[in-house]
């Protein structure tokens, strides 16, 4: 059976009920092993997720309507959503035309440059989200790169630190600050009062530390530099009318974040919203035959894998949760920190920070969500989980620099340098990324301590 009062499980099948088995137990090996393999990188990590799923279901523990209870539909749908929003503003040019209009600014000098990008990376990673940010900016970075004849490696390395910086900022930046906002129903304008500066100070650390080691030794020939200033940046914008369409959604969508959830509206609703508003928009004055190529095509622009390994994560945490392990641990946690908030906020954005380099941060958010919340009622209540919830984010999202695999923007960005030619190598990111994010930690950390616990 389950933990009392769950009541979720059909019950373990019977010849696991016949070895003396629990569901707690089962649940945690499936956990493991899930985690363990996605980890080593040796299957796919969709695959697995899903896998992990169907055994939650098959073995016992969960049903299946339980199993689709556990997952976070605002979540997946503010992913969609966004993801059509940002594939279709693609096709028109404007961020090709960003990156290289960013290049021409600082007239092609390689140390601006860099810094340039970076910012250009932490902004959009906060309006959009980082992992898009990245699949965007980073081929330009690389081109711009090719040509003016510089080294590649730090310009990646600095904007896959500025797009975990910048997408901690705000509710949609980041994965994990998606799931805990739509877990907790955490507004955009709260994300922002209270991550955004702390996430805007570690950008400004990272990024001069990164031109004291690399910027100012960065030289580019006259020539070279000329080159990219003779780019003709208005040719990048291929469809003006799709441009501004494109504007306006993105607009529309930041605006339904920052009012909506004060009006009931869940970003979930608010993404899917303007993401049909720009499809029908893409489709005015089409045929019937060719909206429907458009709105195909859209939906192709969608990372089906991340929605499903989503799906699949679901599942598997709700899984374990259901069994009572998580309160369990949250029991534990607890009696360590003597249900001192402070203690407990910095143990949470600490381990947040370690584990997350060492897995991916969105399976461990998914884990440490239902393990917070059994907290709630020996706290006092959700309102006083709330500095809790911002360490997780803290933690969890600046701890994904950490590794190349502790974010999924890690992973594209290291994706596109080896088919660019440029691998990123896992130790070699970690031997400079790790102490560096400990850095930012500690910055995160003493913000928590004065101005969040």
């Amino acid at each position: 059976m389950l933990a009392e009062g769950h009541g979720a499980a059909p019950g373990l099948i019977p010849f696991l009920a016949d070895l003396g088995a629990k569901p707690i137990w089962v649940a945690s090996v499936i956990l493991a092993a899930t985690y363990a393999v996605i980890v080593s990188e040796k299957i796919n990590r969709v695959v697995i997720s899903l896998l992990g799923a169907g055994m939650m279901v098959g073995l016992g523990i969960l049903t299946q309507d339980a199993a689709i209870r556990g997952v976070d539909f605002n979540t997946l749908a503010l992913l969609v959503g966004m993801m059509v929003i940002v594939g279709i503003a693609k096709d028109s040019g404007m961020f090709q035309y960003i990156a290289i209009r960013t290049a021409q600014l600082v007239k092609g000098d390689p140390r601006m440059l860099m810094m340039a990008l970076s910012l250009v990376t932490a902004v959009l990673s906060a309006l959009l989200d980082n992992v898009t940010t990245v699949m965007l900016v980073v081929p330009v970075s690389i081109l711009l790169c090719e040509r003016l004849k510089l080294p590649v490696y730090p310009f990646l390395f600095s904007q896959i630190f500025a797009s975990n910086t910048g997408g901690a900022a705000t509710l949609i930046g980041d994965p994990p600050n998606i799931m805990i906002g739509s877990a907790v129903g955490l507004s955009f304008v709260q994300f922002v009062e209270n991550v955004a500066l702390p996430s805007a100070i570690c950008f400004i650390v990272t990024t001069l530390f990164f031109d004291l080691i690399w910027g100012r030794k960065l030289e580019a020939s006259q020539e070279d530099r000329d080159g990219v200033m003779k780019f003709n940046a208005r040719e990048m914008i291929t469809d003006t009318v799709l441009l501004r369409k494109s504007l306006f959604c993105i607009g529309l969508a930041l605006f339904g974040f920052v009012v909506g959830h004060g009006h009931g509206y869940e970003p979930g609703s608010v993404a899917l919203f303007c993401a049909a508003f720009l499809m029908f928009l893409d489709g005015l004055g089409h045929t019937p035959e060719k909206q429907g190529e458009k709105v195909h095509h859209a939906f192709t622009l969608v990372e089906w894998n991340t929605i499903f390994f989503f799906i699949g994560l679901f599942i598997v945490v709700y899984g374990v949760e259901e069994t009572g392990l998580l309160s369990l641990m949250a029991e534990k946690l607890l009696a360590l920190t003597a249900g001192d908030v402070k203690a407990m906020g910095l143990v949470i954005m600490w381990s947040s920070a370690i584990l997350s380099a060492i897995v991916d941060n969105i399976p461990f958010v998914a884990t440490m969500i239902p393990m917070i919340k059994a907290m709630g009622p020996a706290m006092g209540g959700d309102e006083a989980l709330l500095p809790l919830w911002w360490c997780l984010s803290l933690g969890a999202c600046l701890g994904g620099n950490g590794s190349i695999v502790g974010a999924s923007a890690n992973l594209i960005v290291a994706g596109f340098a080896e088919r660019a030619g440029h691998r990123i190598s896992f130790l070699g990111f970690m031997k400079l990324a790790f102490p560096l994010m400990i850095v930012t930690v500690m910055i995160a950390s003493v913000w928590a301590w004065f101005f969040l616990l």
